[in-house]
């Protein structure tokens, strides 16, 4: 473990007006936070990973279970926890990135909703303990070159469909310079079938959304733009927008 610790890259953060950015000793962003609004979710990436809403009914979401595998900044884990006050927890191998998102990105202290697990996620989601349990699974993780997720087998994918509840999303930021985005999806598909797989245009940053459910549906048009229309409303998040530019990978 005290290997583990010292290869571990360092934290830093950096303001850009009143965007603060976390930097894992690189140039790369790992994940930013509005000052003036510190639940609002800044990138327009991490704005999609929220996109299993369109597949649940509203009044069900504070029922529901979120587990973000990698910390970030903790946008996706302080607004799944404050904003749609789900029961939330994050995993994150480095204890500096969990120090760094307290001091500097207003992660709240654990509680009886929201608590951040220091693990390897690769070994937390192997654990039976959280089997069928999880209703979105968020995967963004990626090194201080942010270069491919660390994360990225079959394997691993076959292990995270484990966790989820039968109406179960994963969301994955798919994003790197030596990444490949088909690659990804065979191995996504490998582990949950074609059918079950949707995504988005990649973004203007080079990176695209992918989600995997469970149990594969086809929503009918009008029950999602309803759906959207309830969670731009309700959550402030760009829902019927999503709906131009997202689409099962097999009418891709």
């Amino acid at each position: 473990m005290s290997k583990q610790k010292i290869s571990l890259p360092e934290v830093q953060f950096s303001d850009e007006g009143p965007i603060r950015h976390l930097h894992l000793d690189s140039i790369w962003i790992q994940g930013s936070m509005d000052t003036r609004d510190p639940t609002r979710l800044v990138h327009e990436y991490i704005q999609r990973m929220m996109a299993w809403l369109l597949f649940v009914a509203p009044d069900t979401v504070t029922k529901r279970q979120a587990v973000q595998l990698g910390l970030g900044a903790g946008s996706l884990t302080k607004f799944c926890a404050k904003v749609l006050r789900m029961k939330t927890t994050a995993i994150e191998l480095n204890p500096q990135v969990l120090a760094a998102c307290r001091g500097w990105f207003k992660l709240p202290a654990d509680s009886a909703k929201m608590k951040v697990i220091l693990a390897d996620a690769a070994q937390e989601v192997q654990k039976a303990e959280w089997f069928g349990t999880v209703d979105a699974l968020q995967v963004d993780l990626y090194d201080h070159e942010a270069a491919a997720p660390v994360l990225d087998s079959a394997e691993f994918y076959a292990h995270c469909r484990r966790l989820l509840t039968e109406d179960g999303c994963m969301t994955v930021n798919l994003f790197g310079r030596s990444s490949s985005y088909a690659k990804s999806v065979d191995k996504i598909a490998a582990a949950f079938g074609r059918e079950a797989i949707w995504a988005f245009k990649a973004t203007r940053e080079g990176n695209t959304v992918v989600l995997a459910q469970r149990t594969p549906s086809r929503p009918k048009r009008a029950e999602l733009a309803e759906r959207a229309e309830i969670i731009q409303t309700q959550w402030d998040l760009p829902a019927t927008k999503w709906l131009r530019g997202f689409k099962p990978i097999v009418e891709l």
